[in-house]
C-alpha cells in the first residue's frame, strides 16, 4: 500500500498539474490565437521558442530555470528585492518550471484548432455585425473546443509525469516539492520496489487512459471509397 510520503507526492502532483493546466489554458489562448492568425514576421521564431521544450533535454531546461530563479539570477534578484526570497526549491518554482515545460503541449493543440477554423466562420460573424471580440468568444472558442480538451488532457498528463525539470528546479523536499516521479525514483533507489510498483503502476494506467481519451476526443476519420 501507499505510505504517507507517497500520498503527499500524489496530492502535490495533482495540485501542480491542475494549476499548471488552468494557467496554460488562460495564458496560452491569446498566444495560440496570435500564432495561428497573426501576420507578424516574429511568428516563426516565437512558435519555435514555444516548441523548444519538445526537443530540449529536461535537465538543460531545468538547469537554466534554476540559474534564472536562483539567488544570482535575474528573477531571483527581483524576488529577493521584493522580500519573497528565491523561487527555486519552492512550489512556485515548480509551477514556473511546469508552465515552461508543458507550454507546447497545451498551446500546440490550440494553434491547430484555431488554424482549422478557416476564414468563413469569422467572416460570417462579421456580416452579422459581430465585433472581433464577439466573434472570438461566440464563434472561435466553441469551434475550438476539441483543441481545448486535447490541450487540457495533454497539459495535465505531461505535468503529472515530469521528472527532470521538477527535480532540478524543485529538488526533493517531502510535502513541498517531491512529486510522483521523484517519489518513484526515491523508492527505487532505496530498493522499495513494492512502493515503486504502486506508484508506477498507477502512472501506467493513467497514461493509458490519457491516450484512450485523446483518441476518443479526435473526430472520426472518413474513409473514401
Amino acid at each position: 500500500m501507499l505510505d504517507a510520503t507517497s500520498l503527499a507526492a500524489i496530492r502535490l502532483s495533482i495540485e501542480l498539474s491542475v494549476v499548471t493546466t488552468l494557467s496554460l489554458l488562460v495564458l496560452g489562448t491569446p498566444l495560440a490565437w496570435w500564432l495561428a492568425r497573426g501576420r507578424s514576421r516574429w511568428r516563426l521564431p516565437i512558435r519555435s521558442l514555444v516548441a523548444l521544450p519538445l526537443v530540449l533535454p529536461p535537465s538543460v531546461l531545468g538547469f537554466y530555470l534554476l540559474v534564472t530563479l536562483g539567488a544570482n539570477g535575474p528573477i531571483g534578484q527581483i524576488t529577493q528585492s521584493l522580500g519573497w526570497g528565491t523561487l527555486a526549491f519552492t512550489f512556485w518554482g515548480l509551477l514556473i518550471g511546469s508552465l515552461v515545460y508543458s507550454l507546447p503541449f497545451v498551446v500546440q493543440p490550440l494553434i491547430n484548432a484555431f488554424e482549422a477554423l478557416g476564414e468563413r466562420p469569422l467572416e460570417a460573424a462579421a456580416t452579422l455585425r459581430a465585433g472581433p471580440l464577439d466573434a472570438f468568444w461566440h464563434v472561435a472558442l466553441p469551434l475550438a473546443r476539441p483543441g481545448y480538451l486535447t490541450g487540457a488532457v495533454m497539459g495535465f498528463a505531461h505535468t503529472l509525469g515530469e521528472f527532470g525539470v521538477v527535480l532540478m528546479i524543485g529538488g526533493n523536499i517531502p510535502g513541498q516539492t517531491r512529486v510522483i516521479s521523484v517519489q518513484i525514483y526515491d523508492h527505487v533507489e532505496a530498493l522499495e520496489y513494492t512502493q515503486a510498483h504502486w506508484l508506477a503502476g498507477g502512472m501506467l494506467v493513467f497514461s493509458f487512459g490519457v491516450l484512450l481519451t485523446l483518441h476518443w476526443l479526435q473526430p472520426p476519420t472518413r474513409h473514401r471509397a
